[in-house]
């Protein structure tokens, strides 16, 4: 009777840590990532990620945190909003854990954080005063005329792309946020303002700036001069350099959110079109080293 007993006792024991190895639902409460709470940068930038008028944080790089994450354990997400170009700096001040909020992976950018791999594409876009009074469909356009300023954000992607582009000094207006951007637009202080395309889209779709603006097209951004093609931009979330546990965990969930579709749903949600998911395989690494 007593070797029966032990037997069973093996048994229940061999169960249960069978169960603890292979069950998702015990790993997903004591994830490998050993968090329950990311403190999460955010610009307050749609589509990318915004505090809506109920008070909820919404947008495409929210709802692919949240996708990603949610699954390997964690249950809050304490989203902080600060500007733009605040949000690498609170990210090395270990103020947030993740930075995703329209952030464009560059290999300038990749010396400070560690990305994860891109969850969309962008292009440069310029949004004009309803029908595009100055005709401007390029960075030459702007460079050409004489009288012609554009604007874009402090610290944003399509702002460098500009000035690389040869819009420079005064023809080149910078602003803390997208919403003063738009607003100096508003106020004819700039005849343009350059975002990406997936911020564009969004402003056109407000309802008070629909009759006021609008999208130049078409429009030529910055060309890349080894093919000679429109240089596109890979949107992805920044981790700190300590952080490669969490961003390895983060990239291995993304890739198979990639191949089931539920990437692909979030952004058409927001307006994405297929053609703005990022290539296939694509990875931080191998932007971070063009």
């Amino acid at each position: 009777m007593k070797n029966l007993n032990l037997r069973k006792l093996a048994g229940a024991l061999a169960i249960a840590a069978a169960g603890l190895n292979a069950s998702g639902t015990s790993v997903a409460a004591e994830p490998a990532l050993g968090v329950e709470t990311l403190n999460v940068g955010i610009a307050n930038n749609k589509p990318w990620a915004y505090k809506d008028t109920d008070g909820q944080v919404k947008g495409v790089n929210a709802d692919i945190l949240r996708a990603v994450f949610e699954p390997l354990g964690v249950k809050q997400f304490n989203f902080v909003v600060g500007d733009f170009g605040s949000l690498i700096p609170g990210l090395l001040s270990k103020r947030y854990d993740v930075v995703d909020s329209g952030v464009v992976i560059t290999p300038a950018r990749c010396k400070l954080v560690n990305f994860g791999d891109p969850e969309l594409t962008s292009l440069d876009a310029l949004l004009v005063a309803k029908g595009n009074p100055k005709n401007l469909h390029s960075f030459a356009d702007v460079i050409r005329n004489p009288d012609v300023k554009i604007g874009g954000s402090r610290g944003g992607q399509q702002t460098k792309n500009a000035a690389t582009a040869g819009v420079t000094g005064e023809k080149l207006q910078q602003f803390q946020n997208t919403e003063t951007t738009v607003s100096a637009l508003l106020a004819h202080r700039v005849d343009g303002v350059v975002f990406t395309s997936g911020t564009a889209l969004s402003l056109q779709q407000r309802p008070e700036l629909a009759s006021q603006i609008e999208r130049a097209k078409p429009f030529t951004g910055l060309i890349d001069p080894k093919t000679g093609k429109e240089t596109e931009s890979y949107i992805g979330a920044a981790f700190g350099k300590d952080g490669v546990k969490l961003r390895d965990a983060y990239n291995t969930q993304l890739a198979k959110l990639k191949a089931d579709g539920t990437i692909g749903k979030i952004m058409r949600k927001y307006g994405f079109a297929d053609n703005e998911k990022a290539p296939a395989g694509l990875t931080s690494a191998k932007v971070c080293a063009e």
